[in-house]
């Protein structure tokens, strides 16, 4: 059974940073692209950045360029969100989600419709 699980949130300060983990399990993470989402209170889930299988990165969020690196560890099946300088827009759950391969650029729906596993999501707060 494909498993996804986020951990690594929590509350920190403006200008500070945080690394979100994305475990995988129940499936081979070599064959498959993941993505970070963000959803904040009020606001429909928005793509911040997809790794595919290959290791190339997309970004999908103008705001997190600069801030945000994505990498992955197929050999410990682990997907990884390095988040540097946040800020209060950046307060948000996020999930990490899996799709066969690539990464998609943009779709004419939301991006969230062309992952097929999604994880539980885990908080991130940013407030002095």
């Amino acid at each position: 059974q494909l498993q996804l699980v986020e951990s690594g949130g929590g509350l920190v300060q403006p200008g500070g940073s945080l690394r979100l983990s994305c475990a995988a399990s129940g499936f081979m993470l070599n064959y498959y692209a993941i993505a970070w989402f963000r959803q904040a209170p009020g606001k429909e889930r928005e793509g911040v950045l997809c790794i595919g299988s290959s290791g190339e990165a997309t970004n999908y969020a103008d705001a997190v360029k600069g801030r945000f690196t994505i990498s992955r560890d197929n050999a410990k099946s682990m997907v990884y969100l390095q988040m540097n300088n946040l800020n209060g827009e950046d307060t948000a759950v996020y999930y990490c989600a899996a799709r066969p391969y690539s990464c998609i650029a943009s779709a004419p729906h939301p991006l969230s419709l062309e992952y097929d596993y999604f994880g539980q999501g885990t908080q991130v707060t940013v407030s002095s």
